[in-house]
């Protein structure tokens, strides 16, 4: 059920008595930017840290103490054409405590402090949190570079798309936040609240009219929000962008990125999902059981589908001298899908796994808020999972054959252990 508290921003109540716990969640979205990833980022940090009335961490662990425990987290992420930031909130159902029958409104009285009453004062951030958190960000940067898988991952991003923002990392870069101060930070923030796209989501056993009063005291104002195309699809490409690395390490990573056309709950979405399970993203899969396991070519090899760009990433954990054998085999798996060369029973105990995958994820309330809002995102609507689930039985072999004749290679990145 939704509530729009004002043009722009969207209250969705979820009722329902599956869960002890209140699940709310604030999200803010905007049209993905280079310029904005980094601050965005830095705020993430800044907001979960402290407040006005919580100047200092243990002021604010303390408070969360007081409701029960309350779990609270802000995070930052891009989801095709758009980057968001969310913060949450988790806690306990007043109804299933012999008091405390307004820790309800008392967290919810939490979230507004936090969002509207930053530690700030004469226009920017409290500089000691703001220099704090701006070290912390930039040793995180830092540590990207010893996580080869995550930088390998990086790196291919960089190379498959033209678009600067695509490019980016979703928690910025070190470059940017270099330029980012506590005056231009805390008035970034103010324009965010005043133009961001707002949805507030509240999942647990609750009353809609009394979630709707309390949210209502938030006080966002009225913004105008232009119609933004959801997906991003890839640039038009003729040739394969390919970069080596060479570090000193001693697992080689290869990965590589490929256009799929494969968008959220759009044309071949089921048949995309069942299609990557065969491939490369289950234990049963082409990749893990000829590169990894049959041929001994690989420590790690798996895909994923990002389906709000339509990219396919493999990453896989190499010997640096194996590469081209990985390459060739990896291409011979994809024309294997290409040509229908699967077995009904691969084919069924993938759907079998996408089925128990949804089921599973009902027992957590943050992962329904995030399926609620891509489908909102997406389609406009939200997709109950009995209607998922049908339309992933029903895929066809041909359609997952249509899919993998789809899916073309656009970039590869080689972080080689062979240095010379």
């Amino acid at each position: 059920m939704s509530i729009q508290l004002a043009e722009g921003v969207q209250l969705h109540v979820l009722p329902t008595k599956k869960y002890k716990t209140v699940q709310m969640v604030v999200k803010l979205r905007t049209p993905l930017d280079k310029k904005s990833i980094t601050k965005r980022a830095l705020l993430s940090s800044l907001l979960e840290t402290n407040s006005e009335k919580y100047p200092t961490q243990t002021a604010l662990r303390s408070e969360l103490s007081n409701l029960y425990g309350a779990s609270f987290g802000t995070s930052i992420s891009k989801k095709g054409t758009s980057h968001i930031l969310s913060i949450g909130l988790n806690v306990v159902n007043e109804k299933y405590l012999t008091m405390g029958d307004s820790v309800l409104k008392e967290a919810i009285a939490f979230l507004k402090e936090i969002i509207f009453k930053p530690n700030a004062t004469d226009g920017h951030f409290d500089e000691e949190t703001f220099r704090r958190e701006k070290e912390n960000l930039n040793d995180y940067y830092d540590s990207i570079a010893d996580d080869k898988q995550t930088y390998a991952s990086l790196e291919l991003q960089h190379l498959f798309f033209d678009d600067e923002g695509q490019q980016t990392p979703s928690i910025g870069t070190k470059e940017d936040l270099i330029e980012i101060t506590a005056v231009d930070l805390y008035h970034y923030y103010q324009k965010a609240l005043k133009e961001d796209q707002v949805d507030i989501y509240v999942l647990g056993d609750v009353e809609k009219e009394q979630i709707e009063e309390q949210f209502k005291l938030f006080p966002f104002e009225a913004r105008n929000i232009a119609k933004q195309e959801a997906f991003y699809a890839t640039e038009t490409f003729e040739k394969v962008v390919s970069k080596i690395e060479e570090q000193d390490i001693t697992q080689a990573k290869f990965n590589l990125g490929y256009a799929t056309n494969i968008f959220y709950h759009q044309k071949n979405y089921y048949a995309g999902q069942v299609f990557n399970g065969l491939f490369g993203g289950f234990p049963h899969s082409k990749l893990f059981m000829n590169v990894r396991e049959k041929e001994s070519l690989a420590y790690y090899a798996s895909s994923s589908l990002d389906t709000f760009r339509g990219m396919m990433s493999v990453q896989t954990g190499i010997e640096s001298k194996k590469v081209d054998q990985v390459k060739e085999i990896i291409t011979m798996q994809l024309k294997e899908m290409q040509a229908g060369n699967f077995t009904d029973e691969a084919l069924n105990q993938t759907k079998e796994m996408l089925k128990n995958q949804l089921l599973q994820s009902e027992d957590h309330s943050g992962a329904i808020i995030e399926r609620m809002y891509a489908n909102q995102m997406a389609i406009g609507k939200v997709i109950n999972l009995e209607e998922w689930i049908a339309d992933i039985e029903a895929v066809t072999t041909e359609q997952v054959i249509e899919v993998a004749n789809q899916v073309k290679l656009k970039a590869t990145f080689f972080l080689s252990g062979e240095v010379n």
